[in-house]
């Protein structure tokens, strides 16, 4: 079996192995090397990138059988680099920047996860890290804001005093007797673990940095409650760098649009939105009365028939929350029954409604004005229903007042007949 080099160096990135076998995974081609410093995905670790001489490692995964490490191709290795046997030496280049991120990440990990044990007696039960974030899930929801700030403090203290990190592989009964955070059920007699010097000991088989100063800074970005656990996420690094610059410059932006600084950009946002909810609250005011208007308008045009009042209009220019207030303000109505569209671009939104006391089946009668615009999307109940005809193409405006004026001559109908 190959040696897994990475275990107590993460530091080397360029090295010479021999192949010791070709195989196909998924149908790619793989090699296994005698000793190897690309990292397998496990324990919530990415796998390592790089090359094997001028072909990429695409993937780097653990064969279950066997534990050998399968380094995944872009392209046959011996075929394409005409090699003359599987035992033919290669030079291997690991992707340093991604390896260096991981390393930043997973020791930040470590550090936060003992942070949360002492500060909030919080234990970690799972972690992921990925190129687009990494969070660990804690055993329990009850994390104060006080808290947060206490563990985030905690870690970056251990980060700026640079303590060693190093690599120990005890046996399981010598584990056993240690101080371990968390020691996993494994069928192997070696355990590796991770130790920061008189802070935290843990069993781990990732990359790491060799002190905890190489970790640069780790910020909390986000705390989520999920049922009884929380999910953590937090940037280590390089990407606290780029997380600290994406809202620097977000915040820099705001500060120059509202012509105020930082201290006071808070307050400046506050006053806008209590502007925009006054202004919403107004135009509200203003869309009611003016849809009132139109109502007494559309009102004083309606066909009555037998006592009631029916109200047919087809808009180009309302959107359809504009066109459901507006029907509300019929159906308050007694004995009115009101039968509305509009018409925007290639859509077109119905609603049907009636008071409680006016005859009419709503639902029937759109499903029945759908078909005829070409469409099925909508329903409702027999006093109000609404749709929307849409991926028809467009619809010319006489299409759907057809439509509207076919749905009130039924109504006409049943009027006569109950009357």
């Amino acid at each position: 079996m190959e040696k897994r080099s990475y275990y107590q160096d993460a530091y080397t990135h360029t090295f010479e192995a021999k192949i010791i076998e070709n195989v196909e995974v998924n149908g790619r081609p793989a090699v296994i090397l005698d000793h190897s410093f690309f990292y397998p995905t496990s324990g919530g670790q990415p796998h390592d990138t790089g090359l094997l001489n001028s072909v990429s490692v695409l993937d780097v995964l653990v064969r279950p059988e066997d534990d050998a490490v399968l380094h995944v191709l872009d392209e046959d290795l011996i075929e394409t680099l005409a090699l003359n046997s599987v035992e033919a030496t290669v030079s291997a280049q690991i992707n340093w920047d991604r390896r260096f991120d991981h390393m930043q990440q997973h020791s930040g990990q470590h550090i936060l996860s003992q942070a949360f044990i002492q500060v909030a007696k919080a234990n970690t039960i799972g972690f992921h890290l990925s190129s687009a974030s990494v969070t660990i899930d804690l055993d329990t929801s009850e994390l104060s804001t006080a808290q947060i700030t206490q563990v985030e403090a905690l870690s970056n203290q251990i980060i700026w005093e640079n303590r060693p990190i190093t690599i120990q592989i005890v046996t399981q009964t010598e584990a056993q007797n240690m101080a371990i955070r968390k020691l996993p059920v494994l069928e192997k007699q070696l355990v590796r673990l991770i130790e920061i010097a008189d802070f935290d000991l843990t069993a781990c088989g990732g990359t790491h940095v060799a002190a905890t100063g190489a970790v640069g800074l780790l910020k909390i970005v986000k705390v989520e409650r999920r049922g009884t656990n929380s999910r953590i996420t937090f940037v280590c690094g390089r990407r606290a760098l780029a997380d600290y610059q994406q809202k620097h410059f977000v915040v820099s932006q705001l500060m120059a649009q509202l012509t105020t600084g930082a201290d006071e950009l808070e307050t400046a946002v506050g006053k806008l939105q209590d502007n925009n909810k006054s202004a919403s609250r107004e135009l509200k005011k203003q869309q009611t009365q003016l849809d009132q208007y139109a109502a007494n308008e559309l009102r004083q045009q309606a066909t009555k028939v037998g006592g009631y009042t029916i109200v047919t209009h087809v808009f180009t220019d309302r959107d359809p929350g504009s066109l459901r207030n507006l029907g509300n303000q019929f159906v308050a109505v007694p004995g009115t029954i009101a039968l509305l569209a509009t018409s925007n671009n290639d859509k077109t939104h119905l609603i049907f409604c009636r008071a409680a006391d006016a005859p009419g089946q709503m639902n029937t009668l759109l499903k029945s004005a759908l078909a005829q615009l070409g469409s099925r999307s909508g329903g409702g109940s027999p006093n109000i229903a609404q749709g929307v005809a849409a991926g028809c193409g467009e619809i010319p405006k006489e299409g759907v007042e057809t439509a509207v004026a076919n749905a009130a001559e039924t109504i006409v109908e049943e009027i006569n007949r109950i009357g």
